[in-house]
């Protein structure tokens, strides 16, 4: 059986970068941002495989439509988009952002068992989800010998 495979190759080292941030850059001032201009953030994807097709769900809150690219080439699948930053407003107040803005990416790769040309997307409250098609599966022909 073959299915998606999650293609990520920088992901620990930027974990490791994202974490490394957090420490030194942690203040003890609260009237400051939680999160100032942090790394560019990951949505969460579930993916699943049924008979006929594979399911990828991906969590993408307040990203427009037209911000979103979706390619499948050369045996990979992916997902391309943008969430805009909120315009902050200036006062004395207290503050504290947690939501992350900025350019986010997904790579996975895509089995032979697919049918790129058929993959569909679509776009419900803040989820994308992607149907991703299998071939048919072709049964072995059986060739009989012949003896002469």
């Amino acid at each position: 059986m073959t299915s998606l495979v999650y293609y990520q190759p920088w992901s620990l080292m930027e974990q490791l970068h994202h974490n490394m941030n957090q420490i030194f850059n942690k203040r003890s001032d609260v009237s400051e941002p939680a999160v100032t201009d942090g790394p560019a953030w990951v949505p969460s994807v579930d993916l699943h495989e049924e008979d006929n097709r594979f399911v990828l769900r991906a969590d993408v809150p307040g990203v427009a439509v037209k911000s979103i690219d979706i390619t499948a080439e050369n045996g990979a699948l992916v997902i391309r988009g943008e969430r805009s930053a909120q315009a902050r407003v200036k006062s004395d107040g207290f503050e504290h952002v947690e939501r992350v803005s900025g350019a986010f990416l997904r790579r996975f790769t895509l089995p032979d068992s697919v049918q790129t040309e058929t993959i569909k997307a679509s776009y419900v409250d803040g989820v994308l989800e992607i149907e991703i098609p299998k071939q048919p599966r072709v049964e072995a022909k059986r060739i009989p010998v012949t003896v002469n």
